[in-house]
């Protein structure tokens, strides 16, 4: 498989880890839109964005939103954090493997568009 994030995983890609379990992977995010910008990715790869969810792979999804709080508090982000997975071309998701961005260490801004 040609996924950058699978060769991220699989440890074919280096990466500046911030967390990992048996089902996620998290890693700092090497163009940074904020002080604190992490990507939270399955192990398993979820081709393309949330369209791609279904009940057999949702459990994944689950434990990132239920581990979110803790990487949060890891990369040191007590006054708040914005989660964002972008869905197809037109949100600029550049990497068809289900992720989502864990931004913050600064005041955001409230507009995004």
């Amino acid at each position: 498989m040609d996924c950058l994030f699978c060769k991220i995983v699989s440890g074919e890609i280096p990466s500046n880890k911030v967390y990992e379990d048996e089902m996620i992977y998290a890693f700092h995010d090497i163009n940074p839109m904020a002080p604190v910008h992490i990507l939270i990715i399955p192990k398993e790869h979820i081709a393309s964005s949330m369209n791609d969810v279904t009940g057999e792979n949702s459990a994944c999804i689950a434990r990132i939103f239920e581990k979110i709080p803790h990487i949060a508090a890891l990369a040191g982000l007590a006054g708040g954090y914005r989660v964002i997975c972008n869905c197809g071309p037109d949100a600029d998701q550049t990497v068809l493997h289900i992720h989502f961005h864990l931004l913050g260490g600064k005041k955001l801004s409230a507009t995004l568009g």
